[in-house]
């Protein structure tokens, strides 16, 4: 494979976590979208993220993104603070973004859409006048969705006749073909029948086990308590509770997420994220 494929990069200093979010703000005219929001993922860790309609999650998945900057606070990667200032530069960085829309081409095969944007050239004198090199393309396709137990009929079926569960494992796929550190999946399970959501979250447990930190943005709770490690949950704007799956329960995230049941003290691995300016 192309050598930001393969293997996930693991970090130069271990026990960094892979991603530190510190006091992020983002301000949109007169509407606070983030007010002081805090998550950490570790690798080989998914941590949740919930909140309401309105809670600053897509701001949050866009700043990661490198799509906005934030107006305050700090991301760190490695333990080395970075500042985005455009997707490229948060690709650069081994992080990869699954969107809602996930952004394929649905009259391509399988194989040219975990190339799309970044396609291999072929060698010599024809890739210099812009042949492509289909046929390392179309292996390299095989290999990734065969490690990640993806099971399609081909990788040439275009995606439009694919189920929208073979959808989102493409691009799922796409994204750890990249994404060198971490994968941010917004909403992974939305809009699919229940077989197809229970095979996208297997193949979300199955990224941490490679070694890659997954943040998973998700409205469903019954998701989120079945594969997560961790919960981080948004309201308002604010980082209101970071805590392990195993130390809460449905109830007390919903009180978290309506503001019915005060945050919790901070946890070792959440920042101070149990926070709430109400």
């Amino acid at each position: 494979m192309t050598e930001t494929q393969g293997e996930p990069a693991m970090p130069e200093t271990q026990g960094e976590p892979v991603l530190r979010a510190v006091g992020l703000r983002k301000r949109y005219g007169h509407v606070e979208a983030m007010r002081h929001v805090e998550v950490v993922v570790d690798y080989r860790e998914i941590v949740g993220v919930v909140g309401d309609n309105g809670a600053g999650k897509s701001t949050f998945v866009k700043t990661v993104a490198g799509v906005h900057e934030p107006d305050g606070g700090q991301l760190f990667i490695d333990g080395d603070r970075v500042s985005f200032r455009s997707p490229n530069d948060a690709h650069k960085a081994g992080i990869e973004v699954v969107h809602q829309d996930l952004a394929l081409a649905p009259d391509l095969p399988v194989w040219a859409n975990l190339f799309l944007g970044r396609p291999l050239r072929a060698r010599g004198a024809l890739g210099a006048a812009g042949w492509l090199d289909k046929r390392t393309m179309r292996r390299q396709a095989v290999e990734q969705l065969e490690r990640l137990h993806i099971r399609l009929k081909s990788v040439d079926a275009p995606v439009e006749d694919l189920s929208g569960g073979q959808r989102q494992a493409v691009a799922v796929a796409r994204g750890v073909a990249w994404g060198r550190k971490l994968i941010v999946l917004d909403e992974p399970t939305n809009n699919l029948g229940v077989p197809e959501q229970l095979e996208v979250l297997a193949l979300v447990k199955r990224l941490a086990e490679e070694g890659l930190g997954v943040l998973m943005i998700s409205h469903n709770l019954e998701h989120v308590f079945r594969i997560a490690d961790r919960v981080v949950v948004f309201r308002h704007g604010v980082t209101v509770a970071s805590t392990p799956i195993k130390e809460t329960t449905h109830e007390q995230v919903i009180g978290w997420i309506t503001g019915l049941h005060p945050a919790p003290e901070p946890t070792a691995n959440g920042g101070d994220g149990a926070r709430d300016d109400h």
